[in-house]
């Protein structure tokens, strides 16, 4: 059911159209559906829900994980194995395959568990009248033409036409971005508006009822509301990250070394041993040990305790890949409502006509929302937290209720005999009924003085610049009483003063800016709301605003002219959800690591375009749906959390990296020349994966590392060229010393084969797995920074079973045999000038290229 029907559609004028069309056109009545006409209804647009993404099966899920790059090299290498005979190899990187795919989901799959536990926001019934009474339904069961109840706390459960309030106001802030409610009237809106959610008497799917009472007839549902809308384009955009990008580049430019390398060491052995399946199956193992087959796993096993450290802080990682890319981020967009602000409105001044603070002016403002007896809306709410305040001291005598054509609500009090109205409402509308202002104790005439209403009306218009959003206190004693007054009694008024309020930012945000930018993250918002709160709250949070655009500016705006404005603007306001989508694909073609902080569904494009889309546990089902990370409390610190374990993980998954492809390369090297001078294999197939084997175990451990306080302090994004760099520099220099070996194993030993084959996996053995305490850090020397113990284990492990295989019954198998002393002598040397060199040369390294 796709909902594109004869109902479901725009070109009919829902806003502007007498209640009695809209019925007709609805095939409804006041009195709601039956129960049938709504079960036909369902079938025919089907459930009230928005798109989502298919769910996989479990198998499908799986076999995907099979897709990625580096598993498909390691299935290629088992494939080649098997086909040559080599069983053992092929088993052990098939198994390392599976190790990484099944933790890679298992992981995934959970936290995907616990998010979609999270949803929170939307409402799971609402109140229908079905045969004409009223009737608790699951919202997925709403149909058009049902007649919803709405009261203050509501979900609105899809897009409705109001048909009757009172005192209504709805939250758009999820769609628009907007902090403070909007008024909705049941008045035919026959004003032409440039969006659907700019019309006063609609209220859409994902908003919620702040306060009154209202009775709203179902115009849209599904994929068809302005919720369904977004959710639909979502659930088919797919988006590749940095982390992804990197991976595949990276695996790629193995790829490339290992076909050209196999190639020249299988012609090399082949034309100069005339032995052809000797040379493939020799070949092949080089290829094993060309590639990082050890990466998938180490990349989970970082990843996946990246996740449960994160988890720890009350973050949910949905996808292990976002952790990386958290800690590459450089730039970070966010929100502002509810993600720089508290989401919760406050009274921040109370003041006179020329800004001074006036304790009168709350008090009196006190009395209006005390004794009013209509739903209080959220600035009542924020006025009357001023409990303090002493109001039964008075009487009330009327009021005078709030509507949407004044704009105004007046309560009239008695205090020792005589009656007196106050005013709050809409400074522009209080300005037409004000004759008087008082200043200082002094009632003054209107143009009276140095003070005339356009001057009043510049103190106003400056609060407002300053980002509050403001009401205005007017008053009127009367020399005589009545029993009931009417708004024509709101003439002639007194003009008090101003009501300013905020919505304050959380005592978190300027800290969590200030230290994103010692991590090198530049800050940008991205908001729906106006352009002077905007700049009010990003003042007051320390955010340093180099520029501010707004959405015309960005709609106008071509791909090009879009790319420069990103680069000079920080603030961008009054944006929709697709504006919000382009600034971030801009930043992205300005090679940018873009993280999006939304909880609205407003934000949920952009969540899903950025490379790390960050949300909270009580966001709308959509942006959670869209974000790979989620956190359980709006506490912003967080996100530094999260950026320095990102970069832990990203640190230590490239120490594997640049050490693996290095040492792999020297080897190769070594291999190709010991394959053009010796008359024999410089060590056999079997010695060249077992070497391999060891090697690999001895760095399952790089997962514990600790990553040194300078690295965490700048953004690392994938960088294959730089990688490229370091391993054609660091990986000759093993093979420097792989040719001193061959040297001394050659012309002082005078080594056989069997002597030589065992000579060689030795040394190649110990400086493969020591050198990690070389290249782990950027410090020189590397003895200033600790590695973690489990590392420091695992090396001297495998180093010394390493070194007594010879000496034992299995050694035999592999093809040792059992060195002359000396020879360990001359090994300590050489391991010993290596990591030497290796340091020295790093050091030149890091100078000229920097240490990533």
């Amino acid at each position: 059911m796709n909902g594109n029907n004869r109902l479901q559609n725009w070109d009919f004028n829902y806003a502007g159209c007498p209640l009695n069309a809209l019925f007709e056109k609805l095939g409804t009545s006041q009195k709601g559906l039956s129960e049938k006409e709504a079960a036909g209804r369902l079938e025919e647009y089907g459930y009230n829900e928005p798109a989502k993404k298919k769910r996989q099966t479990i198998i499908l899920q799986i076999l995907l994980k099979f897709l990625n790059p580096l598993v498909i090299v390691l299935l290629i290498i088992a494939g080649f194995s098997i086909f040559f005979g080599e069983k053992i190899s092929a088993i052990l990187v098939i198994a390392m395959a599976l190790i990484s795919v099944l933790l890679s989901f298992t992981q995934e799959h959970r936290a995907g568990r616990e998010a979609e536990r999270l949803s929170e926001m939307v409402r799971t019934t609402a109140t229908v009248y079905r045969n004409g009474k009223p009737k608790e339904i699951n919202i997925r069961d709403i149909v058009p033409g049902d007649i919803v109840d709405l009261f203050a706390g509501d979900m609105i459960p899809a897009d409705l036409r109001i048909i009757s309030c009172k005192d209504l106001f709805i939250n758009q802030a999820s769609l628009t971005g907007e902090s403070f409610p909007v008024e909705k009237t049941c008045e035919t809106d026959g004003q032409p508006k440039r969006s659907p959610t700019a019309m006063t008497n609609m209220a859409f799917m994902g908003s919620s009822v702040v306060s009154g009472t209202g009775l709203g007839v179902v115009i849209k549902t599904g994929l068809s509301t302005q919720f369904g809308e977004i959710s639909r384009k979502l659930a088919t955009l797919t988006v590749e990250t940095s982390f992804d990008k990197g991976i595949q580049k990276f695996t790629w430019l193995m790829i490339r070394f290992m076909v050209v390398l196999v190639l020249v060491i299988f012609a090399i052995n082949a034309l100069k041993k005339g032995n052809v399946i000797e040379a493939l199956l020799f070949a092949l193992s080089v290829a094993v040990g060309l590639t990082p087959e050890m990466l998938p796993m180490l990349v989970a096993i970082n990843l996946s305790k990246g996740a449960i450290a994160m988890s720890k802080k009350e973050v949910i990682v949905k996808r292990l890949n976002s952790i990386q890319n958290f800690g590459a981020m450089d730039v970070l967009c966010t929100d502002k409502t509810g993600t720089l602000t508290m989401d919760r409105i406050i009274l921040e001044r109370h003041c006179d006509v020329v800004r001074k603070e006036d304790d009168d002016v709350l008090r009196f403002a006190y009395l209006n929302s005390f004794y009013q007896t209509g739903l209080k809306n959220i600035l009542d709410r924020a006025i009357l937290k001023h409990s303090k305040l002493l109001a039964k001291q008075y009487k009330k005598v009327d009021e005078v209720p709030f509507d949407f054509s004044r704009k105004l609500m007046s309560v009239v009090i008695e205090n020792d005999g005589r009656h007196r109205i106050i005013v709050k409402g809409a400074p522009e509308e209080l300005y037409k009924r004000c004759t008087r202002f008082e200043l200082d104790g002094d009632i003054l005439e209107l143009g009276e003085g140095n003070l005339i209403l356009p001057e009043l009306k510049t103190e106003y218009n400056d609060l407002s610049a300053e980002g509050f959003r403001v009401l205005g206190i007017a008053y009127k004693d009367f020399d005589t009483t009545k029993d009931r007054y009417s708004k024509e009694d709101e003439q002639g008024l007194i003009l008090k003063g101003y009501l300013a309020f905020l919505d304050p930012p959380k005592p978190s945000t300027k800290k969590t800016i200030e230290t994103l930018k010692s991590l090198g993250i530049d800050f940008k918002v991205l908001t729906g709301d106006n352009e002077l709160v905007t700049k009010k709250i990003c003042g007051d949070v320390g955010l340093d605003i180099k520029g501010l655009a707004t959405g015309e500016q960005v709609e106008k705006a071509s791909d090009n002219e879009l790319r420069e404005l990103v680069k000079t603007t920080t603030v961008f306001a009054r944006m929709s959800p697709l504006q919000k989508e382009r600034i971030t694909r801009a930043l992205h073609d300005n090679k940018h690591i873009v993280g999006y902080l939304g909880d609205g569904i407003n934000d949920a494009p952009a969540l899903k375009t950025a490379d790390v889309g960050i949300s909270v546990n009580n966001a709308v089902d959509i942006a959670k749906e869209s974000a790979d990370i989620i956190l359980l409390k709006k506490n912003l610190l967080v996100l530094v959390d999260g950026v320095s374990e990102g970069r832990k993980t990203f640190g230590n998954i490239l120490k594997y990296i640049k050490m693996g492809s290095s040492s792999n390369l020297g080897n190769m090297i070594s291999m190709t020349g010991a394959s053009i001078f010796l008359p024999f294999l410089p060590m056999l197939p079997i010695q060249i994966l077992l070497n391999n084997l060891l090697y690999d175990i001895s760095q399952i451990a790089i997962p514990s590392d600790d990553v040194d306080r300078e690295y965490l302090m700048k953004s690392r994004p994938w960088n294959v060229g730089y990688i490229k760099k370091f391993m054609l520099f660091i990986g000759p220099v093993s093979s420097v010393f792989d040719f001193i070996t061959f040297g001394v194993l050659w012309l002082i030993f005078k080594a056989p084969q069997p002597l030589f084959n065992t000579g060689w996996f030795l040394e190649s053995l110990c400086t493969q797995t020591l050198v990690i305490h070389v290249i782990r850090t950027g410090k020189i020397p590397f003895i200033e920074s600790k590695p973690s113990q489990f590392l420091i284990f695992t090396s001297i492990y495998i180093v010394t079973v390493g070194l007594i295989l010879p000496f034992i019954p299995l050694g035999k198998y592999f093809g040792f045999v059992q060195p002359p002393p000396l020879y360990f002598l001359a090994l300590l040397l050489i391991v010993g000038l290596y990591l030497y060199l290796v340091q020295f040369v790093k050091a030149w390294f890091i100078k000229k290229y920097g240490y990533e």
